[in-house]
């Protein structure tokens, strides 16, 4: 078969909720298009399967980018299989808070408020973790189950400082300290491909293809009717009688759009891209956040670097595989804080992940020998603005990113801010029995200039990228309300790259709500 109604390009968060949602009507064709292979690597099932599989090009994307000469240098990473990146995500289950899409919605765009995003979130979530959450949808998130006295000694550090021990990060009021809740069930990583796709893989009117490269958008005019793709059986066209939806993720999608003639002339021009539309908001307005670590020594063999280096790897990956669970069964960080770092805040601004782990300045996933602690410090909304723009015409060539943070005064005093409430945090009464040293950055960085200069070098982006295809009302925005690309027909966008801005948290949980809001959108637009 050749001929669809909807053809999704992406089977990531977003598409494989597209996907459920689309193809519940049996009368309805609907193909599913992913560049990378099936998911049946176990690294993928195991949740610190993450160390492994960011460094396994057949699973994870990277898109080379740096800050500068001297500067940070290395490449964002997105997931490459169905699931997307949430086969490769660090397994944190956040919602956000309720103002991020009410100021969405007092900035025009309607139809995304909270009140609108809320009841998808309860739809999608078998929400096992506490009381905010929705019960038999398909997604399963869960409280975070193995505690220890070092992680319970954290939450009560964050109570000696006024901030609210909470059993359910998502519930209530935005801001306190908890264990974070995790997509896992029974041991395994739940990815969208786990919750929305394999339960309806069987449906007769769901095609999915893997390992299959979406080359370009096909238009008739301003009509987008299919796509070209590059796959085992060579270079295919597939027609879509009703609409391409792109769901490639937030570098991805604008290099799509790009390459198939919707983006900024000028630079389609000087790429020798015929322009379908001139769209200059295509690949603009990219947000990333940029964290800092601090760590600490543990004064006694605690934490997880014993466990996750040389022998005791192996014998943690053992455990797993003999259904013993263990360390490897858990997600990247226990504890997080939302938490408001400046003076006057009136909701946090500053999210903070703890565990009890450390890793080299240099090297994120080389666990240290001796035991530590990490604290990672990250502003909740960055100010500044980045872009992603393709380098040639050349499908398989990857975009040129700018990631342009702290490109502010006030996103570098953010970061000084959480950098502050962190140390001051780690030096709680609850904490002393247990921290040494600082050794990152260490004591002797302290000024404002010191620390933002530790942070261009060994900081990290968060792979919470978004907002290069925003939705708006304003004629600037590359895309209306509804998630349809302005200036041309039968084309939406769906993923991250909608964001108008980046929401209070880790963005995997928005992503597959904002994709069941789109459902219904398209569906609505479909019936009449």
């Amino acid at each position: 078969m050749t001929d669809f109604d909807y053809v999704i390009v992406g089977a990531g968060s977003a598409g494989c909720v597209l996907a459920y949602r689309l193809s519940e009507n049996p009368a309805t064709r609907v193909l599913l298009i992913e560049a990378g292979p099936r998911d049946d690597d176990p690294a993928i099932h195991r949740p610190k399967g993450y160390l492994t599989s960011h460094g396994d090009a057949r699973i994870t994307w990277r898109f080379p980018t740096d800050l500068g000469d001297g500067q940070w240098r290395g490449a964002l990473i997105a997931g490459k299989t169905l699931g997307g990146t949430s086969a490769i995500n660090s397994l944190l289950y956040v919602r956000g808070q309720a103002q991020d899409y009410d100021d969405w919605a007092a900035n025009g765009a309607a139809g995304w408020a909270w009140r609108d995003i809320e009841p998808c979130f309860r739809a999608v979530e078998d929400y096992a973790a506490g009381s905010s959450g929705g019960h038999g949808g398909p997604l399963h998130v869960s409280a975070w189950t193995p505690h220890d006295a070092l992680s319970d000694a954290i939450v009560a550090a964050g109570a000696e400082m006024g901030v609210e021990a909470k059993d359910d990060l998502n519930a209530g009021e935005p801001a306190g300290i908890g264990y974070f809740p995790v997509t896992i069930r029974d041991g395994r990583r739940v990815t969208a491909a786990d919750a929305f796709l394999k339960p309806v893989r069987q449906r007769r009117n769901l095609t999915v293809l893997t390992d299959t490269a979406v080359r370009r958008i096909v238009f008739e005019g301003r009509r987008a009717t299919g796509v070209v793709c590059a796959g085992p059986r060579g270079e295919e066209t597939f027609a879509a009688h009703r609409e391409v939806l792109v769901a490639a993720g937030a570098l991805q999608s604008p290099k799509l759009l790009q390459l198939s003639g919707v983006g900024p002339a000028a630079h389609l021009n000087a790429h020798g891209v015929t322009v379908v539309h001139d769209s200059p908001g295509v690949g603009a307005n990219l947000i990333e956040r940029w964290s800092l670590r601090i760590q600490h020594r543990l004064t006694r063999r605690l934490g997880q670097n014993h466990q996750l280096r040389g022998a005791g790897l192996r014998i943690s990956r053992l455990r797993y595989a003999l259904g013993l669970g263990g360390i490897m069964a858990t997600a990247s960080t226990e504890i997080g804080g939302f938490v408001c770092a400046r003076a006057g805040e009136t909701r946090p601004d500053l999210e903070l992940q703890v565990a009890g782990g450390s890793t080299a300045p240099d090297a994120a996933r080389q666990f240290e020998r001796a035991p530590g602690l990490r604290c990672v410090v990250s502003p909740l909304r960055p100010e500044s603005r980045g872009a992603v723009f393709i380098r040639s015409p050349d499908p398989e060539a990857a975009p040129a990113v700018d990631l342009n943070v702290l490109a502010t005064a006030d996103d570098r005093r953010r970061l000084v801010d959480g950098a502050a409430f962190a140390r001051k945090l780690l030096s709680q009464p609850a904490l002393r029995p247990y921290l040494g040293a600082e050794t990152t950055p260490g004591p002797d960085c302290r000024t404002p200039e010191d620390l933002i200069a530790h942070a261009r070098r060994y900081g990290s982006p968060k792979s919470h990228f978004c907002g290069t295809c925003r939705l708006g009302a304003d004629a600037a925005a590359p895309l209306d309300l509804r998630l349809k690309v302005r200036g041309v027909e039968n084309l939406r966008v769906v993923d991250a790259s909608v964001m108008p801005s980046l929401v209070s948290g880790n963005t995997n949980g928005a992503v597959i709500a904002m994709a069941w809001r789109a459902a219904d959108l398209i569906l609505e637009d479909a019936a009449v």
